[in-house]
């Protein structure tokens, strides 16, 4: 299957990478505003810089969406209003509006809309859910995303513009790791929460309490400001025992568990686009986000001047 991506900033390289590995899907064509990102595919594949001509020359059978995550509700619906699978990095838009509006156009189009999480195809994560046994209930979860942001965005200075990335850490490190949860505990609703803005807006650390139906909790620490970068999960089960697995163990070198993780998003996209249907997880994490914003918003007192 031909597969194209638009945009080539930091994350589009492990995407790149997993294309290239061979299998069923390979790169047809890319796409980004900027012609020095461009150059080092001309000679490979066609180049475009604005998406809307990349899909009128057509040629495709899906599309990997990886531009700042401002521009993933636009791009996205031009996809999908032409009936093209879409492959979109978390979080699937900056408002759950916006998500929704997605959502429902890829059902009114019968396109699949997919959003990637790539910390579900971690090893490290399989092997715990594979390890916890039968038949007894979850009481608790913690993941732990911390990480110093400056060390990862390489040139993509829009992470830290909190309009361009829809917030801060809850907005964009924040739909991985609720989506861990929930693949552990299932639907949530978010029941306490504590952020630590800087002097721009931009949420720097947040703690996100979350409840799940069937009466077990979870904890979310996010961090923009760690030293290092650490990523696990701790699940406490009904019968006393507790089980962790760190996500990065075994992974020498800085970033080094992502390539594997994104050639399982890509395995996982190549499933879908057989069987069709809207990803309704890139909206469940989605409208966290929107939850932990907006109770953060109800629970800090009003400012000086600030209308109440």
């Amino acid at each position: 299957m031909r597969i194209g991506v638009i945009g080539l900033g930091v994350i589009s390289r492990y995407y790149l990478a997993a294309l290239g590995e061979g299998g069923p899907l390979r790169l047809a064509a890319v796409c980004d505003v900027r012609p020095e990102a461009l150059a080092p595919y001309r000679d490979e594949v066609p180049c475009w810089r604005d998406h809307r001509d990349m899909i009128a020359a057509g040629g495709l059978d899906g599309v990997v969406v990886t531009v700042p995550n401002d521009q993933h509700a636009p791009v996205c619906a031009d996809l999908l209003d032409a009936g093209l699978p879409v492959c979109v990095e978390k979080p699937l838009a900056t408002r759950l509006r916006d998500g929704v509006a997605l959502a429902e156009l890829a059902a009114t189009r019968g396109a699949v809309l997919f959003t990637s999480f790539h910390r579900r195809y971690n090893a490290r994560v399989g092997a715990l859910l594979e390890g916890l046994p039968r038949g007894v209930p979850v009481e608790s979860v913690r993941v732990r995303y911390l990480e110093r942001i400056e060390d990862h965005v390489g040139t993509d200075g829009w992470y830290l513009d909190p309009t361009r990335c829809g917030g801060g850490c809850v907005a964009d490190n924040g739909p991985n790791a609720f989506d861990l949860v929930r693949m552990l505990l299932g639907a949530l609703k978010v029941s306490d929460v504590d952020i630590v803005r800087d002097s721009l807006g931009v949420d720097r650390r947040a703690l996100v309490e979350l409840s799940a139906e069937g009466g077990a909790s979870a904890t979310v620490e996010l961090d923009w400001d760690h030293p290092g970068e650490t990523k696990d999960i701790e699940v406490r089960l009904a019968d006393g025992t507790v089980h962790r697995t760190d996500m990065l163990a075994g992974f020498a070198g800085f970033k080094q568990s992502l390539w594997h993780e994104y050639a399982g998003v890509l395995r996982a996209f190549t499933l879908a686009i057989h069987t069709g249907g809207v990803d309704r997880d890139g909206l469940a994490a989605l409208a966290l986000v929107d939850a932990a914003y907006r109770a953060e918003q109800w629970s800090r007192p009003a400012l000086i001047g600030e209308a109440t």
